[in-house]
């Protein structure tokens, strides 16, 4: 298949995932207000530390679905449908021995740290014990769902990844109408409800699966080479991304240790507003990724390198297109969005936005380190750059740090991480740095630049009401484009847009 059907394919699946983000994201909006309200900051923030849990587990869950990923994606490449079997069945073996493992022991040590070490208001215990256990259930759920929908994403079926997510989301706007109406403690109540909507997720991706694909039969496999050899890499992309982990949630416990729940609860809007955003580029990701893997394995290597500078811009162009009025008007669209906003949430959106920004620009790098399978020393340096975060953010605390200090430090540590990946891409795939630098990193960092310029001289002009902020966000959005495509995009980037919406235009008025 050419490389202009695969990239039609990458448009096409891309659009498909957008219709279900631009869903999901309404809803998601709409659910964090009423949750707020209904569980009070208190709760809203335990449930964010402890029951942030979940959210731990799924960042694990996305990273051996990574793993997974590139293993179906490069028999897929390869066109060996016996060992695509093969090998669905021993990723599949690996994650419910994971999952029982990881299981036991949040039960011995999750429990502990969560009633000795964790600041919570004692008659608010009970109810955090109960919001860990069921997060300790979707973990494990979770996990073992990971090969299919990894399964699901290396088919490229991303009308049936649309319709699952938007099933979830509307489960998640029955939860809000429940909680206002439930009878039982509500923290309790929210966290077996979160449980109960994950799980039938997690089923409905099995069932399609099996029905669907002939590789999903489950058989055990006794090949001990190819059990090392994907235990072996999930093992080595488990440490990487368990670096990811502790970053987040590490930083989530330090900030209710040093400044308790409150401030866990402004992370917690950051964090809505950062999945809201991220999702736009993350769609574009989920379509992405198949293709690089692919093209690795069969050899494609041109192909692939265009996939990684086009994905790397295109990524950051995105975000910026949606960060950019939310950094310039995030008091007024927190005012307007939540009716109790907690201490810190101003500067922890737009730090925790500044943070994704940069982050965008790693992952088609990070897929093309694990398409070539060897990640052992990659993990080890980016995953111990990450680790850092926590020592280094509890040293500066303990000296009288502000809570923006965690935030600071995170961003300090990912440009670091984005200089490791390149340096380690060097070898591994032959990626020019300097070729990146130009392309990429200087390229986005101009189209910035111009972006900002208008916008920041209207917003010192004018002060702020409704009015102002319809200007300020209509302008960004102007300037961000015209920045993206004249400063951004070279003749030939330009000319396909130019094509596009000149068929675009046809169609409307053909109708």
């Amino acid at each position: 298949m050419n490389n202009s059907t695969n990239s039609k394919r990458i448009a096409k699946n891309t659009l498909v995932l957008y219709v279900r983000m631009l869903f999901l994201m309404a809803i998601s909006l709409y659910t964090s207000r009423v949750i707020l309200e209904a569980l009070g900051v208190d709760d809203f923030g335990v449930y964010n530390v402890v029951g942030g849990f979940v959210a731990l587990f799924g960042i694990l869950c996305k990273s051996l679905s990574s793993a997974a990923s590139r293993f179906l994606n490069f028999e897929m490449g390869r066109g060996d449908k016996d060992k695509l079997a093969k090998v669905f069945s021993t990723t599949l073996t690996i994650h419910v021995a994971l999952a029982i493992f990881i299981a036991v022991l949040a039960e011995f040590i999750g429990v502990w740290f969560v009633n000795n070490m964790m600041v919570i208001s004692p008659n608010r215990l009970y109810a955090a014990n109960w919001v860990f256990q069921f997060s300790v259930l979707t973990f494990c759920f979770n996990l073992i769902t990971v090969p299919y929908h990894a399964t699901i994403i290396a088919h490229e079926r991303m009308n049936v990844f649309a319709y699952i997510g938007i099933f979830e989301g509307v489960a998640k706007l029955l939860i809000c109408f429940l909680l206002l109406v439930s009878p039982l403690d509500r923290l309790i109540f929210y966290g077996i409800l979160m449980f109960l909507i994950q799980l039938i997720v997690c089923l409905m991706n099995q069932i399609y699966c099996r029905n669907h694909f002939l590789e999903c039969e489950y058989h055990f496999v006794h090949e001990k080479e190819m059990f090392m050899e994907i235990s072996g890499f999930a093992s080595w992309n488990m440490i990487g991304s368990s670096s990811a982990i502790l970053r987040n949630q590490g930083n989530n416990i330090l900030i209710n240790i040093f400044f308790g729940p409150v401030v866990n609860a402004a992370r917690a809007v950051a964090n809505q507003v950062l999945h809201a955003v991220h999702a736009f580029v993350e769609n574009f990701f989920i379509a992405l990724k198949p293709q690089i893997t692919q093209s690795y394995a069969n050899g494609n290597w041109p192909y692939m390198m265009t996939l990684i500078f086009q994905g790397s811009r295109l990524a950051y162009y995105m975000l910026l297109f949606l960060c950019m009025p939310i950094l310039l008007n995030t008091d007024y669209l927190l005012h307007l969005w939540l009716i109790t906003i907690p201490d810190h949430s101003v500067s922890f959106v737009q730090l925790t936005l500044v943070f994704t920004m940069i982050e965008s620009i790693s992952s088609p790098l990070i897929t093309a380190q694990l398409a070539t399978g060897r990640i052992r020393n990659y993990q080890l340096v980016v995953g111990g750059l990450q680790i850092m975060n926590v020592p280094i953010n509890y040293i500066i605390l303990k000296m009288g740090g502000i809570p923006e200090t965690i935030l600071y430090v995170t961003i300090v540590i990912s440009v670091c991480c984005l200089c490791a990946r390149l340096y380690m891409l060097t070898s591994s795939i032959h990626l020019s740095v300097w070729d990146f630098t130009v392309r990429v990193l200087l390229n986005i960092s101009l189209v910035s630049i111009v972006s900002l310029i208008i916008p920041l001289c209207l917003l010192q002009v004018l002060v702020e009401n409704f009015a102002s902020f319809v200007l300020i966000t209509s302008v960004s959005f102007i300037s961000t484009a015209f920045s993206i495509l004249y400063v951004g995009c070279d003749k030939s980037e330009r000319q396909f847009v130019y094509v596009k919406c000149k068929q675009l235009k046809q169609r409307l008025f053909s109708k």
